[in-house]
């Protein structure tokens, strides 16, 4: 386990990406991670390209500045006061460098100050690690979702954070972006700091 203190030794620097709007010329790459991410029930092109369409959702895509590929995406809709995060991905060989927690601090900076007070997401029962990011978050245990998994019908674990604009909770996420900050070194472009 690394200390709050320690740097990660990332494999990619946080100066060497970019966070932006998604775009229909990153599909083919999102398909790649889809796939090796989420096996044979993953979104397809076309969900994609109409989530991209689709006025109550917001889609990032996190990409590599040098070579301009791809290495991550995440997503979420905004109806009226919730934020539902539909998706947060990393490319494998991108993975334990706190991308997907990166993702999340911009999907949560998109939200703030909005008329957005809550966001919910689903995640895998068995999927420990995003869970522990989740909670690390403030988000709790609202219930599950039986079978709700295609692939293996996995219940699915329904997690929302309380009111992402209450004070508490600004100063529980101020708290852990500044630590992210300290390990990783900053953000990636496209990001507040």
């Amino acid at each position: 386990m690394i200390s709050p203190s320690e740097k990660l030794p990332l494999s990619i620097q946080p100066d060497q990406l970019l966070i932006r709007r998604m775009r229909d010329a990153d599909v083919p790459g999102i398909m790649e991670i889809e796939s090796v991410s989420f096996g044979s029930h993953h979104w397809s092109e076309e969900s994609f390209i109409n989530e991209m369409k689709n006025y109550l959702a917001r889609y990032y895509s996190l990409v590599d500045k040098r070579d301009s590929r791809l290495i991550g995406y995440c997503g979420f809709w905004a109806v009226f006061d919730e934020a539902h995060v539909t998706t947060v991905a990393v490319r494998p060989e991108y993975r334990r460098n706190a991308l997907g927690e990166v993702q999340l601090i911009h999907m949560m900076d998109q939200c703030m100050g909005q008329t957005i007070r809550w966001m919910t997401l689903e995640v895998r029962t068995s999927n420990y690690g995003a869970q522990n990011l989740y909670y690390k978050y403030g988000f709790s245990s609202a219930g599950t979702r039986p079978k709700y998994y295609q692939d293996n019908e996995e219940d699915a674990l329904i997690m929302t954070t309380p009111d992402i604009n209450s004070e508490p909770y600004r100063k529980l996420y101020r708290k852990n972006k500044e630590a992210l900050i300290d390990r990783i070194g900053g953000f990636p472009e496209g990001m507040g700091s």
